[in-house]
């Protein structure tokens, strides 16, 4: 194991680190805020790390192996929020180092949970470190989803080369691809931004709400949530904005150079919209016969609830708990989907969903025909029985997490409602549990130091894919 290409990278990733602190140093500057000479020195701090990892790591020929790809791929995430925790420790939010890795984890993984409150008082520089750590956090994902996921050959994740290769074929360099990505990523930002101001948000918090948007991260400047807004315009952007970072990026690539028709010839796609639609006309007409409001509402609040669970953002308008146990199984049922490969969205993502449909109806033909061929097809192409393998290990290992998770939680004093919807909250990234402590109405400030470092340890093992974070947790890998 070389770990000095390992942590020559890291090097990079604290720079851009402290890069991004710029960014809260002069919203505190502009206004008049002291706090800004605190992100300073954290600044400071953060750069002088990341420039010695990079000097004492320096390479002539920098070549990274699939072990080690394994391994950087989860330090990312740990160095990012080790250090992203800073602030929230030395700021006016004033937390406990564990609660702020919590807050840096849950940013970074675009999960979204969060242990601080009085969120209308805290300066607009901490405020905006928040969101700027869930935006970085999804354009990161991205990248290691579609560059390193496929090559580490986990999870079913190499299905997607054919995506990176066709528009290579278009964009020959990877940074090419890249950068295209980026600058998507960027400009439905934007977009979402400017539609928010024009709904009626502040700048600052059309700002802030386009990138937990886009990066399906679903935190807010406020305790009461989008529920401060009470704006059906304001759900409407976000229910579209939404929708479009939970959508594979590399579609977006391919519609810029005109193929128009990307979207509707991939199948996890299709059904994508399909469960939406379908849950949202059933949770619209469940609401709407107990006698909670018009079909015109329920409609709108239905959309918005379901957008907001499938996607995993975890935005949250109003207290759905109160809606009733049917509302709540959707709620669940929504979040284990997630939504498509290739996006910020977290969960099993709709493709594998998709994949083991095909496996159990493969199964069922081959008990009524034993000696027939039912070779399993995605998207036209034939899915490789390792590939199924792989598929069928990752969901595995996502009902076990979340059971052992769940277990663990408990064993910290929680109680069943709590530990284990906060388990699934963790693992699949949503950042909204259920029940009174860290339903829709409150947050994970009462949770004890220990079920924090769980949680945060279960967003980490979500967002990294689990195969991978496993593979780490073998002797054998540690094995020269």
């Amino acid at each position: 194991m070389n770990f000095k290409p390992i942590f020559y990278v890291l090097g990079f990733l604290l720079l851009v680190l402290s890069t991004a602190m710029l960014a809260p140093i002069l919203v505190d500057l502009s206004n008049n805020n002291d706090e800004w000479k605190m992100f300073a020195g954290v600044q400071m701090a953060t750069a002088f790390v990341g420039f010695a990892l990079v000097l004492i790591n320096r390479v002539d020929k920098f070549k990274v192996n699939l072990r080690e790809t394994f391994l950087l791929t989860s330090l990312c995430w740990v160095f990012m929020s080790a250090f992203g925790a800073l602030p929230f420790c030395f700021s006016t939010a004033n937390l406990a180092y564990p609660r702020a890795f919590f807050e840096a984890m849950a940013s970074i993984t675009t999960t979204g949970s969060t242990t601080m409150t009085g969120l209308d008082q805290l300066p607009h520089g901490i405020l905006l470190w928040r969101f700027l750590l869930l935006w970085i956090g999804g354009i990161g994902f991205l990248m290691i989803a579609l560059a390193i996921f496929p090559l580490l050959q986990i999870s079913g994740m190499q299905l997607f080369k054919s995506q990176s290769f066709h528009i290579e074929k278009v964009m020959p360099k990877g940074h090419h691809i890249a950068a295209y990505i980026c600058a998507t990523y960027t400009a439905l930002t934007v977009l979402c931004a400017i539609f928010l101001k024009q709904a009626g948000m502040s700048t600052f918090d059309a700002i802030c709400h386009a990138m937990a948007a886009i990066s399906t991260g679903g935190i807010s400047t406020h305790d009461a949530g989008l529920a401060w807004f009470n704006s059906a315009a304001v759900d409407v952007v976000l229910v579209t904005f939404m929708i479009a970072g939970s959508l594979p990026f590399v579609h977006y690539l391919r519609i810029v150079k005109g193929d128009f028709a990307v979207l509707w010839r991939d199948s996890q796609v299709r059904v994508f919209f399909s469960i939406l639609l379908t849950l949202t006309l059933s949770v619209a007409t469940w609401i709407y016969l107990r006698g909670h409001m018009t079909m015109a509402d329920a409609l709108h609040e239905s959309l918005f609830f379901v957008t907001s669970y499938i996607t995993t953002t975890g935005f949250i308008n109003e207290d759905h708990s109160t809606w009733g146990s049917f509302a709540v199984g959707i709620a669940f049922f929504a979040i284990f989907c997630g939504a498509c490969s290739g996006s910020t969205a977290g969960g099993v993502k709709i493709f594998r969903i998709q994949i083991l449909f095909l496996m159990l109806k493969q199964q069922a033909y081959k008990l009524i025909s034993p000696n027939g061929m039912f070779p399993v097809r995605y998207n036209h192409k034939m899915v490789e029985p390792g590939l199924q393998a792989s598929v069928a290990g990752f969901f595995f290992l996502y009902i076990m997490a979340w059971m052992v998770l769940g277990v663990l939680l408990q064993l910290t004093g929680l109680d069943f409602e709590t530990a284990f919807s906060g388990s699934i909250a963790a693992i699949s990234n949503t950042g909204v549990g259920a029940g009174d402590m860290i339903g829709p109405s409150g947050n994970f400030a009462g949770l004890p130091d220990a079920a924090i470092w769980i949680m945060s340890f279960g967003m980490l093992f979500g967002r990294v894919e689990f195969l991978a974070i496993m593979v780490l947790l073998t002797p054998r890998f540690w094995k020269v």
